[in-house]
């Protein structure tokens, strides 16, 4: 069924009929050969000097004044003004170019292209007199620019959040600074890379399909792989795949991943995200706190030449070290009550007096989770490291050296949520069988995030792996943080979102 289009649709339609009428490609395949971009124009050019260019980029704004025009190219890098002259690019006695196709046939949005020479106005704009003028794209659709009335006020600006998201490429051109925050991302993800091999460790992948899924406590995407016959999951973490790594004989092993969990979502909950996994062998889990604080301590200085973030109302600060306190010190600290002792049915009833709402199946760990996550987590704002949890929350971690019941495993807590998880690797094959089999016995009790047992890694651990440091850290959470977002949703450029103009709502 076709759409209908709106009038604005229909006029630039037209025009575009009329430019092919005229000879005129509207979406040429020729290269154009940019040699430059209007920040590098507005930092290089120096008053009286002679400056040739070559831009490419949007119309977003014109002012037609007879034989002479002003207009707003924007580019990559930002936003130039440029000067059209009648006779500059219409040599000859035919001023179709200029007449018809430049004021009456371009629209808000067009992609052009520019030849001509830098100079500044006389209220001190530089700018490009236009020699050349090349249509590049005729865009279709109007942009939904904002106004801003005789008040100054402004009006239609495209700031509703699931549009944006939604159409993000449009987000991207009409509120150019979100840019900024993906750009941002990048370098944090660069600066990692860099700490990272710096300290030569290997970048390596790992399947995204996985025939059994593990690493993590999670709702897996389920699909069927029709050749070999067999379902397959997306994964929703890579750990069990690099673990094997180690076990072969690579002492350190990282990875950027998608992983994926087919789980509710909110602004801090995206179904497929994004996480970095290091797995270092002949290490353990204080060794892995201090790299964490070191690299995103770096990380802060590449992004923002200090070690301080402005996050909201608050300002985070990474510079080492970073508090700690044990998983039982934080929930006696934040709620009073002394947890470590109590069995599962105490933990029950002390969770209800608390005002948490308990789950028949919940075991021990995922009661002193919920706990925690209640009463401790939303209070912790600057970055904080929570260690030393409950054997019954971490079947992959290595059981503590000191304390019985406890695993040798952190988190750091940030702005109030999880940016990071570490263990010392469990290695003990017989250890970890048990542990699998305790966590079926929890999805027979209705756990649907329980791990599952899996042969293929028991196998490869039983053949000796060797004391190991495992960190996951969550990128996007993290980006975040160093961007200022409030949301995840700002920080992925397309992020999931219900099906468009369905009727219903995100967790």
């Amino acid at each position: 069924m076709s759409r209908e289009l709106s009038e604005q649709e229909l006029v630039r339609r037209e025009s575009l009929q009329k430019l092919i009428d005229l000879g005129i490609n509207p979406y040429p395949s020729e290269l154009y050969n940019v040699n430059t971009s209007s920040t590098q124009v507005k930092e290089q050019y120096k008053d009286g000097e002679l400056m040739n260019v070559i831009l490419a980029g949007r119309i977003m704004s014109r002012r037609i004044m007879g034989k002479a025009s002003f207009a707003e190219l924007q580019d990559s890098d930002g936003k130039i003004q440029i000067y059209v002259n009648r006779d500059e690019i219409c040599e000859g006695e035919d001023k179709t170019l200029y007449n018809t196709v430049f004021k009456k046939l371009l629209d808000i949005g067009d992609i052009i292209g520019v030849k001509g020479e830098v100079f500044t106005t006389k209220v001190g704009e530089i700018s490009v007199k236009v020699k050349e003028l090349t249509l590049l794209t005729k865009s279709l659709k109007p942009l939904p620019l904002p106004k801003i009335d005789g008040e100054g006020k402004v009006h239609d600006a495209f700031t509703d959040p699931e549009k944006r998201y939604r159409q993000r490429y449009v987000d991207l051109v009409v509120n150019p600074e979100v840019k900024d925050a993906f750009v941002k991302r990048t370098q944090l993800t660069n600066s990692m890379r860099s700490y990272l091999n710096n300290k030569g460790y290997l970048e390596v992948e790992t399947p995204i399909l996985q025939p059994i899924y593990g690493g993590a406590a999670a709702r897996p995407f389920k699909t069927r792989h029709n050749t070999l016959d067999m379902d397959l999951y997306l994964r929703i973490a890579n750990e069990l795949y690099l673990k094997r790594l180690v076990v072969g004989g690579f002492d350190g092993v990282y990875e950027f991943s998608k992983d994926f969990r087919n789980e509710g979502m909110s602004r801090f909950h995206n179904p497929e995200f994004t996480q970095m996994e290091l797995y270092v062998a002949y290490k353990d889990y204080e060794w892995m706190m201090d790299l964490v604080e070191e690299m995103v301590e770096k990380i802060a200085l590449d992004l923002h030449g200090k070690t301080e973030v402005r996050l909201g109302e608050n300002l985070i600060n990474f510079k080492r070290p970073w508090k700690r306190y044990t998983m039982y010190e934080a929930i006696e600290h934040f709620t009073g009550i002394n947890i470590s002792k109590m069995d599962e049915t105490t933990l029950r009833e002390t969770a209800k007096k608390l005002g948490i709402d308990v789950e028949k199946s919940m075991g021990r760990g995922k009661l002193i989770d919920e706990i925690f996550g209640e009463k401790c987590e939303g209070q912790l704002i600057q970055p904080t490291f929570i260690t030393d949890y409950p054997v019954e929350m971490s079947p992959l971690a290595k059981k503590h050296r000191k304390h019985e019941g406890l695993v040798e495993r952190f988190e750091a807590i940030c702005n109030g949520k999880e940016i990071c998880n570490a263990f010392s690797e469990l290695n003990d094959p017989i250890d970890q069988r048990a542990r699998f089999e305790e966590q079926l016995e929890l999805g027979k009790r209705g756990d649907d995030e329980a791990m599952i047992l899996d042969e293929d890694f028991l196998r490869a651990i039983e053949y000796g792996m060797p004391p190991t440091a495992g960190l996951g850290i969550g990128i996007d959470r993290l980006s975040m943080i160093m961007t200022n977002s409030n949301s995840i949703q700002d920080v992925l450029f397309f992020p999931q979102m219900k099906a468009e103009n369905q009727k219903g709502t995100e967790e």
